[in-house]
């Protein structure tokens, strides 16, 4: 059975928790930044008619997604040389739930840039990373490819909002109602 309880020991709050090293840290928050500009340029442009802004935001999206992309392998890599600190105040099933929430960030994290690079590609589309170089199609087009890729974008999308959601929620209880200094963990030390 999961232990819920709202409240942690008093004395959990005086305990330093043990913290993510800074390169994990610096990845988790650039992964969040990047993720936070993805998703509105996104909006942006499905929102605009056929134009050059329209094609302006999608290279951003796509720019943004690719290296989404490259940040969250590295941080895969990373963390199978450097694991998790131990989640020593957090009862075993919530730090199982997490555990389960951080892998499937990862693995949409991984789907999303995938899939919309393959729905590119299908289409005929060239990315302009970051209008610096050009990344070709590396497929002929195909609709099928291309419609299927764009399905799982879009159910992609809505996973990415559930567990962003779920991941953000979890942090302020951990903050407001457990006070257990759990975010502690993702920020660099405080020597004050």
């Amino acid at each position: 059975m999961l232990d819920l309880s709202t409240r942690a020991p008093a004395t959990i709050a005086r305990v330093e928790q043990p913290r993510y090293n800074p390169v994990a840290q610096a990845l988790h928050w650039i992964t969040a930044i990047l993720v936070l500009a993805v998703l509105p340029l996104a909006w942006i442009a499905v929102s605009l008619p056929a134009s050059p802004a329209k094609g302006f935001y999608f290279q951003l999206h796509k720019s943004v997604g690719i290296t989404i992309l490259a940040i969250v392998a590295l941080r895969i890599l990373w963390r199978a040389w450097h694991p998790a600190p131990p989640e020593v105040y957090v009862p075993r099933g919530l730090a199982v739930l997490g555990r389960i929430n951080h892998w499937l960030l990862y693995l949409v994290f991984l789907l999303m840039p995938i899939s919309g690079f393959v729905m590119s590609a299908a289409a005929g589309n060239t990315t302009q990373y970051f209008f610096l170089f050009p990344i070709p199609p590396f497929m002929e087009k195909n609709k099928a490819v291309q419609d299927l890729a764009d399905q799982i974008h879009l159910a992609g999308q809505y996973a990415v909002y559930a567990l962003v959601a779920l991941h953000v929620a979890a942090t302020a209880w951990h903050l407001i109602a457990r006070r257990d200094a759990l975010l502690d963990r993702m920020l660099p030390r405080q020597d004050v």
